[in-house]
């Protein structure tokens, strides 16, 4: 087995990897991870068995760690279908042996959650154990299950009927400027905080990825006064940003936009993924917004960060 760092000459064999991985999503994508790739010092990479790739590690570096991805929601080992317990084993060995001899202290490992697998793909976790990481941060994720999901609450039932008495109209937009000007005044009167993109970034990554960076609003009268922007994946659509006008906020804008995309034809994916509620990595639960969440069928799916000592185990 040998690991090689990934370099531009190898774009077009890593996008195609993952395309036919079994737990890779579009983000993976080098069009996806590289629009940032100034603010990151990629190590990404490419685990070859008999001159074949067999696995990819999204990767940057720090002073001290290797981390999988800084830049990305999840990360860790991106595996083909070939690729069993005892070769994660294997290139679990390789990339602590790696990561040694670059000097680094230790390895942050981003799971990814089993919604997003195209197949089982949590080899990673007995690898995980086996070198002795240890959890450093747990998210919960509320996801609804499209297909089976229990019925919505009373308050969220009402809000729905509130949009539709208003008229509100719900479709897909492309109007990310209207969108942005929106959640950036949720997102300053809420969290004191602006958008992890800015418009630039988030409309130049819906132009390399239409089918999946999809923003769904809601409008009255032609108005748009909330809505999603979601990353569609093949088995989770899940929302990267949620944000309500005044206006949308009195009517049940969210309320109708989360309906008609557990309901309606607006997306095909099994799970409806509505981001997490958890705060300070993970040890503060906003029961709020959860609530909200919980309020559509959601429940939790945990996110884990591991830590990897190098050299210690």
């Amino acid at each position: 087995m040998e690991l090689v760092e990934y370099t531009p000459e190898f774009e077009a064999d890593w996008n195609e990897f993952v395309a036919r991985s079994k737990n890779a999503t579009f983000m993976f994508n080098r069009g996806y991870m590289e629009y940032h790739s100034d603010r990151f010092e990629d190590k990404s990479l490419i685990c070859y068995y008999k001159n074949d790739p067999i696995a990819l590690f999204p990767a940057n570096v720090t002073e001290n760690e290797m981390i999988s991805h800084g830049g990305l929601t999840f990360g860790g080992f991106l595996t083909s279908n070939r690729v069993k317990t005892p070769k994660i084993m294997e290139l679990f060995e390789e990339l602590t042996t790696y990561a040694e001899r670059q000097g680094l202290e230790r390895i942050i490992y981003k799971c990814i959650p089993y919604i997003y697998h195209n197949y089982p793909a949590s080899e990673d976790r007995y690898g995980l154990f086996r070198h002795d990481a240890h959890l450093t941060r747990r998210d919960v994720t509320t996801v609804i299950s499209r297909p089976n999901h229990p019925e919505f609450q009373k308050n969220r039932r009402r809000k729905i009927a509130d949009a539709e008495d208003a008229g509100l109209q719900v479709r897909e937009s492309t109007d990310f400027e209207t969108y942005w000007d929106i959640l950036e005044i949720n997102l300053d009167e809420e969290h004191d905080v602006e958008p992890v993109h800015t418009l630039e970034e988030i409309e130049l990554l819906h132009d390399r990825f239409p089918d999946n960076i999809r923003l769904i609003a809601s409008f009255e009268e032609g108005q748009m006064v909330g809505g999603v922007v979601i990353y569609q994946s093949e088995q989770v659509a899940r929302t990267q940003y949620i944000a309500n006008s005044n206006r949308g906020r009195e009517v049940g804008a969210l309320d109708i936009v989360f309906d008609r995309l557990i309901h309606g034809n607006l997306i095909s994916t099994e799970y409806l993924d509505l981001g997490i509620s958890t705060e300070d990595a993970g040890r503060y639960l906003n029961e709020g917004l959860v609530f909200f969440k919980e309020g559509f069928g959601g429940r939790g799916v945990v996110h884990d960060f591991y830590e990897i000592p190098i050299g210690t185990y």
